[in-house]
């Protein structure tokens, strides 16, 4: 068991978006260190095979396990996707975590009638993941979405008003018309997007954000614990622009990053689908 008392949680993603997922951790288990790796070198993973889109996961677990991390968050969709966690699971001995079972799980507790939404990218929708976890756990009817406008809005720092607004009309009527009892947000970036969301479908439709479903698993293993929070315990490492994520970091941590450090991940490389 590792030590709960200071647990180093690595949690990593694409881009910015898996400070969702670190967020929620952070709020389960604060005296939590952090260690974040954003791989916007080869962001958007989601064109990309999923055979390749699961070697870059697999070897930035390697990286975080390196850095000392006693658990790793997958918080990217698509590297679940893409089967990273299988081969992580089978290949570490320390824990890694995954957002699609949790998230899937939380569904299908929470539905009525069994009849499930999944907001997402297009690769994730085009893996069928989710709608494998769904049916796996109970769910009768499942429509997966893909929305390509939100995560350029949610970047731009638009997460209200026309242009918003249109988008989740575009991408919703059809998931509240076959009548959807719950939604799951597929991609970190899709909770700042809540508030519209929530609008457009009414109180009936019960909204799952999987960072806090995958976080209560963290906060089993470790311990909630209780200490302030303290930026300077944590870390952060980006394949590309460390300044970028640095700027745009706070807003999806709700921390300050005083320090990105820039990391290779390894060469990408032709892999078959």
């Amino acid at each position: 068991m590792p030590d709960a008392a200071d647990p180093t949680i690595g949690v990593f993603d694409s881009g910015v978006g898996g400070l969702t997922v670190a967020r929620a951790v952070l709020a389960r288990v604060p005296r939590a260190r952090l260690v974040y790796l954003a791989d916007t070198a080869h962001v958007p993973y989601g064109p990309r095979p999923l055979a390749q889109v699961r070697d870059f996961a697999v070897q930035i677990i390697a990286f975080l396990f390196g850095q000392g991390a006693d658990a790793v968050v997958m918080g990217c969709n698509m590297s679940s996707a893409a089967g990273a966690h299988t081969v992580a699971t089978a290949r570490f001995s320390r824990p890694v975590f995954e957002v699609i079972g949790p998230g899937s799980a939380a569904a299908c507790a929470a539905t009525r009638s069994g009849a499930i939404g999944v907001i997402a990218t297009q690769g994730t929708v085009h893996s069928g993941a989710y709608g494998r976890a769904l049916r796996a756990c109970g769910a009768t009817q499942v429509r997966e979405q893909a929305c390509p406008a939100f995560v350029p809005l949610v970047e731009r720092g638009v997460s209200d008003g026309p242009e918003v607004e249109a988008a989740v009309t575009a991408y919703l009527t059809p998931l509240r018309d076959a009548g959807m009892d719950t939604l799951v947000f597929g991609c970190t970036h899709y909770p700042f997007l809540r508030a519209p969301i929530a609008r457009f479908l009414g109180p009936d439709v019960t909204l799952i954000d999987p960072a806090e479903f995958v976080a209560r698993q963290v906060e089993t293993l470790f311990g909630a614990g209780a200490a302030p929070p303290d930026p300077a315990r944590h870390r952060f490492f980006s394949s590309g622009d460390p300044e970028s994520l640095r700027r745009e970091g706070e807003r999806f941590l709700g921390l300050p990053l005083p320090r990105v450090t820039r990391v290779d991940v390894p060469v990408e490389r032709a892999v078959e689908a």
